[in-house]
């Protein structure tokens, strides 16, 4: 069993990082993305990247193996994209 004060902390955390929106009286719902690209974030996605694409290439993988795990991610990514809607209640 989960303490409900637990969960109203990942609320509001997930509400302050801008993840989720709340209408008192009806719930919370995940909040739209921004049609802007958020320059940090994907600064920071970019440098775990590169640093992965490293380790792995030390550790002898191909690089058919790696653009094998992009397309696998894109294909995931469709998939995920697919089923999921934006504003559905939380």
């Amino acid at each position: 069993m989960v303490n409900p004060n637990t969960i109203q902390k990942a609320y509001r955390e997930l509400e302050r990082d801008g993840w989720i929106y709340s209408i008192p009286g009806k719930g919370s719902f995940v909040a739209p993305r921004s049609k802007e690209p958020n320059i940090e974030a994907i600064a920071a996605v970019r440098e775990q990247l590169v640093r992965l694409v490293k380790e792995a290439r030390f550790l002898g993988v191909t690089n058919e193996q790696l653009w094998q795990w992009v397309r696998e991610g894109e294909k995931e990514g469709e998939n995920r994209d697919s089923t999921c809607g934006r504003d559905e209640n939380v």
